[in-house]
């Protein structure tokens, strides 16, 4: 009798400690701005996620005057929408008690995402490749890819050097880096033209890490989101993250990744004029602190010249050819036919077809015309992508 007492004492308590472990995909600590948004993101990733509080509710500090996407742009939205505010105005009124019950309803609402409040975590820990901790209530979290927002009692516990992390940079068109960039629009002095890398975020000595070195930026804590979800869904290490799927997964939750100020997620080209922006390929104009894309330029032959044929080998023979200054739609479709190696009539109807009701221009397709760069962006992310052409970490071009 005492045999089998053992025995069920021991089943239940196997049991009990079993229930007591959780196992997410992504763990996050901190109740600011990055650590929410990082939650937010990687449970619309599609991967099981926990964010704990270590109080009672969000402490959301007040959003500055950043380029807006992605999950900053729903938070004020639905701020504005709360305290019955149009939506068309700039201006945003801010408390900390209405920013937590803003949050607190969305992430209540967000399936795969759990938010732990008023737990603390007591013990921190590697196990194997992932991480483990544990929890005031008697829970373990064992989260395959933990995202670290600037806590320094973390860095402490686990032997995390942060020294190296780096910060927002100003984007720079004479360094490539820009390339790699999974946020963007930070304010920082009057200007929103910054950028952080995809490589920022990660540490080379720490596998399934993502470090947040900016702890008051949605912006930032969004891509640190994306990032922790790629590992966490495809199980694999952070140092095997994907740029371009990265990119893709935030371009597709509305988030910019150039900081163009003149081209809104509202406008029907933006996704284009994003991807194809970001690979330099059609380059804008920084004016007073803010990057304008410019999207009704008309484009000169010295404007792609050089960025094509970059990109694209065969382009260099097609650009020897091409004599004019200018570069007319019916150009523009012949060197896509050229580099793409397309039949260009097939490819001139199918353009035609869609110019107003899929492409949602304003202009009519005529192919003397010199295209604009809105028109131009398009049709390449239509029809040669130069986003789909491989980079380094620095941005740079691979062949």
């Amino acid at each position: 009798m005492k045999k089998y007492l053992f025995l069920f004492f021991a089943f239940f308590l196997w049991n009990n400690l079993k229930a007591q472990t959780i196992k997410p995909d992504v763990f996050i600590v901190g109740n600011g701005n990055a650590a929410v948004a990082a939650a937010i993101q990687a449970a619309q990733s599609n991967v099981k996620t926990i964010l704990l509080l270590q109080a009672g509710g969000f402490d959301i500090q007040p959003i500055a005057e950043d380029l807006h996407s992605g999950v900053q742009a729903t938070f004020v939205k639905k701020l504005k929408a709360f305290q019955k505010q149009s939506d068309s105005i700039a201006e945003l009124k801010f408390d900390k008690l209405t920013a937590n019950e803003v949050l607190t309803q969305w992430t209540d609402s967000i399936k795969n995402l759990t938010v732990i409040k008023n737990v603390l975590w007591i013990k921190a820990d590697r196990s194997g490749k992932g991480w483990v901790f544990k929890l005031s209530d008697g829970k373990t979290i064992r989260p395959k890819v933990f995202v670290n927002v600037a806590d320094q009692k973390l860095n402490a516990a686990l032997k995390i050097d942060a020294a190296a992390a780096t910060s927002w940079n100003k984007f720079d068109y004479q360094n490539s880096i820009y390339k790699t960039s999974l946020a963007t629009g930070k304010n920082i002095n009057g200007s929103t033209n910054t950028i952080y890398s995809l490589y920022q975020l990660l540490m080379p000595t720490q596998e399934n890490l993502v470090y947040v070195n900016d702890a008051s930026s949605m912006l930032l804590g969004q891509a640190a989101g994306a990032v922790a979800a790629y590992a966490g869904f495809f199980n694999l290490k952070t140092s095997e993250a994907n740029l371009k799927k990265i990119q893709g997964e935030l371009i597709a939750f509305n988030t910019n990744l150039m900081p163009f100020t003149d081209v809104g997620v509202k406008d029907s080209n933006w996704k284009a004029i994003q991807m194809v922006g970001l690979t330099g390929v059609l380059k804008a104009d920084e004016v007073n602190g803010k990057l304008l894309f410019n999207a009704e330029k008309l484009v000169s032959t010295a404007d792609i010249r050089q960025p094509i044929k970059d990109h694209y080998y065969k382009a260099q023979i097609w650009f020897d050819d091409h004599k004019s200054e200018v570069i007319t739609i019916g150009d523009a479709l012949d060197m896509i036919r050229y580099v793409g190696n397309k039949d260009l009539a097939t490819m001139r109807k199918e353009v035609e077809k869609k110019w107003k009701s899929t492409y949602a221009f304003s202009s009519d397709f005529k192919v003397e015309r010199q295209i604009s760069k809105r028109e131009l962006a398009v049709l390449l992310q239509d029809y040669m992508p130069p986003f789909n052409i491989t980079i380094d970490k620095t941005g740079k071009i691979l062949r």
